[in-house]
């Protein structure tokens, strides 16, 4: 069993809340560990103790360099270029190792999408059909929506609301756990999708987190308000 988690995003108690329900699932991480939150060596340290796979989001490629800051506009940009400016060696070192995309267990990982697995997000149908038309795998995982969502290659499926299950068999399937720091599906709870593959099933979990800790702490690093004040509405 895998516990896929994605857009942690430097909120380090949503972070902290997931990897408490997970147990000892190994875990896998879509990328953007970093970015907007303001604890992103504390979610660098324990991602790279806790996960078995991550990926490099398009946050953490900024902040470490490959992507300039200046490509993310308002809050964004502020948050990278200040996430940039606190990171320690050992997270950006940590960062650096990491790829957008990846393959583990016959399963197909991206931070975005397969035709672009930086940038692309999948919220259509048609972006989710190119990926799955790009690829091979009976399952694929997509993250940095921050979308909870699970589409079949027959084109069924959508929004994955918490206790959503999914089967695997009899077709191809897209799924996208949702984001761990910065939900924008309505639901302010810390996503994350159990997948089993033995058992052909995935099933959408949410978790309730201390969001005026993480607020906190993010106007007290002085970043944009509205980072905070989003969290409250899973927006």
């Amino acid at each position: 069993m895998a516990a896929v988690i994605s857009d942690v995003h430097g909120n380090l108690a949503a972070l902290e809340a997931v990897l408490a329900e997970t147990g000892d699932r190994t875990i896998w991480c879509l990328g953007d560990v970093v970015g907007y939150g303001a604890r992103p060596n504390e979610c660098c340290t324990l991602v790279r103790e806790r996960a078995g796979l991550c990926l490099a989001g398009n946050h953490d490629l900024a902040v470490r360099g490959t992507i300039d800051t200046h490509e993310f506009a308002g809050a964004a940009g502020v948050a990278a270029r200040w996430t940039s400016s606190v990171l320690e060696d050992d997270a950006r070192a940590f960062l650096d190792s990491l790829e957008s995309q990846a393959t583990a267990d016959g399963v197909e990982l991206f931070h975005a999408s397969a035709r672009d697995p930086v940038w692309e997000y999948v919220l259509s149908d048609e972006t989710a059909a190119a990926t799955l038309a790009l690829t091979e795998a009976p399952v694929v995982l997509v993250g940095h929506s921050h979308v909870a969502l699970h589409i079949s290659a027959d084109g069924e499926g959508g929004l994955a609301p918490a206790g959503t299950a999914v089967g695997l068999a009899g077709t191809r399937r897209l799924l996208n756990p949702g984001s761990v720091g910065q939900p924008r599906d309505g639901d302010p709870r810390a996503a994350w999708l159990d997948l089993d593959l033995g058992a052909g099933s995935a099933v959408f979990h949410r978790v309730e987190y201390d969001i005026e800790r993480t607020q906190a702490e993010i106007r007290g690093a002085g970043l944009p308000d509205v980072l905070a004040d989003r969290l409250a509405f899973g927006q």
